[in-house]
């Protein structure tokens, strides 16, 4: 099966733990990996007027990856997802920060366009309303069925 990996917004700004850090960049390393990176644009995107707050308006990704993709809001852009088509990928790995937020978000993106979002649910953290993550996995569970852990990827041999 080709598949991708898409890692959603392990970067500085957002103080990713080191455990999942550790454990993307070792899964990066036998994938084709795509991530996106969340930048503020108040004119984009009004994080600041609406909730007070706004990520980086410069920042990188801490993990390796193909193509980086920088997004200015939650959801994936047009070209991330036209990138990861043009891979001809069968399944798309998701992993990365805010569970139940910007990696739902990715989930949603990728099976509206037909792809197949796979949640890799031991390289994934919540947000502060949830740093387990617990909220999103479900609510990943619920929309699209497709959970896996990195030792089920690793076993598959798909990488």
């Amino acid at each position: 099966m080709r598949q991708v990996l898409l890692i959603v917004d392990i970067q500085s700004t957002f103080s990713p733990p080191e455990w999942l850090v550790d454990g993307v960049r070792a899964l990066s390393a036998t994938i084709p990996t795509i991530a996106s990176l969340q930048l503020h644009d108040e004119q984009v995107t009004p994080f600041e007027r609406q909730l007070g707050w706004h990520p980086a308006a410069e920042d990188e990704c801490l993990v390796e990856a193909d193509k980086v993709f920088v997004k200015q809001g939650y959801r994936q852009t047009a070209e991330t997802i036209e990138y990861i088509r043009g891979l001809g990928a069968e399944r798309v790995l998701v992993c990365g920060l805010q569970t139940e937020t910007c990696v739902l978000a990715a989930g949603f993106a990728l099976f509206d366009e037909g792809l197949m979002p796979t949640l890799i649910t031991d390289l994934t953290v919540g947000s502060s309303l949830d740093r387990s993550g617990k909220m999103g996995i479900e609510l990943w569970k619920h929309h699209f069925g497709n959970v896996i852990t990195r030792a089920q990827v690793l076993a598959e041999g798909c990488v």
